[in-house]
């Protein structure tokens, strides 16, 4: 293979991804002609209505996907955090580069941390997650849908429709706006997306001479912590319509990874933690951490949610 078509949705942090992943192509394999495949899909296009009314995050990958099918692109580019549990069938994740910082950020022109805003400040997040969060830190705060890319929600911010927001740290460092960032929100006290700061690189199922070429970009470390947050939000069939949150990190014995479910109406949160031992415990630490957050009422949260 000396040609390698890369499809990515045409906004600044996806291209910037897509040119990260060819420029590190380029630099394990110096004889592979890399061209990147830009378009548009339909979670990009409905930007009037959250992204679980209308589909949820698997609507960033659909034309990706069919780009493959149709064997116009190679391979997709993604932020691992929107790619659903379970991909559509023919495809699968070949690599996963390492994570960049996994935190959310907290951004405002008037204050510096959370606890700073006043009583019933704007705080724009279209994210049931990070929405839970708020409300059990700040049950005060007026809690506002907020979508579109990075550059429009700053904007948004800047127009003065909202008193602060919330977006990942990793998203604003790659386009090289780390000066907006005026606190970042953390792990433990507070948890990020499952695979939030991972890229991952989808390709069709079985393509070997794919599978060689970006092989060299897979990440050990970074595939078993998101494999193991990624087994928990399978097990508790996670998506956009669920406030789920999850972080593991390795540790000198094996993982621990940090679970949690939340009620984005009441704030109510449902927290685990466990670590596990050994070198395979990716999934099993996954599913047990699951069924903890079950077994402690998560049940009810995620059954009331599905009901709506």
């Amino acid at each position: 293979m000396k040609h390698l078509r890369i499809a990515t949705r045409k906004s600044a942090l996806a291209l910037w991804q897509a040119e990260h992943v060819a420029t590190r192509l380029r630099a394990a394999h110096p004889d592979l002609e890399i061209e990147l495949v830009p378009m548009t899909t339909r979670g990009d296009q409905v930007l009037d209505r959250p992204l679980s009314e209308i589909g949820g995050k698997g609507l960033f990958l659909k034309e990706l996907e069919i780009a493959m099918l149709e064997e116009r692109a190679d391979i997709a580019v993604h932020s691992l955090k929107d790619v659903p549990m379970e991909l559509e069938p023919g495809f699968s994740i070949g690599a996963v580069l390492e994570r960049a910082d996994a935190a959310d950020a907290f951004i405002s022109n008037s204050v510096t941390r959370l606890d700073q805003l006043p009583n019933a400040a704007r705080v724009g997040t279209s994210s049931l997650r990070r929405q839970a969060q708020l409300r059990s830190l700040r049950p005060d705060l007026q809690l506002l849908d907020l979508r579109g890319n990075v550059n429009t929600r700053l904007a948004r911010l800047d127009e003065g429709h909202y008193d602060a927001i919330i977006l990942a740290c990793a998203g604003l460092e790659r386009l090289g706006l780390s000066e907006r960032i005026r606190s970042r929100l953390v792990a433990p006290d507070w948890l990020p997306a499952v695979a939030q700061g991972a890229i991952a690189i989808e390709q069709r199922l079985g393509d070997e001479r794919v599978a060689e070429r970006i092989r060299a970009l897979d990440d050990a470390s970074t595939r078993r912590c998101v494999e193991c947050e990624r087994a928990m939000n399978r097990r508790l069939h996670g998506s956009c319509n669920v406030p789920i949150a999850g972080y593991c990190v390795e540790t000198e014995a094996g993982l621990a990874l940090y679970g949690l479910v939340g009620d984005a109406g009441t704030g109510r949160l449902i927290r685990v933690e466990v670590e596990g031992s050994g070198l395979d415990i990716g999934e099993s630490l996954g599913n047990q951490v699951a069924e903890l957050l079950l077994e402690r009422g998560a049940d009810q949260i995620l059954g009331a949610l599905r009901k709506v």
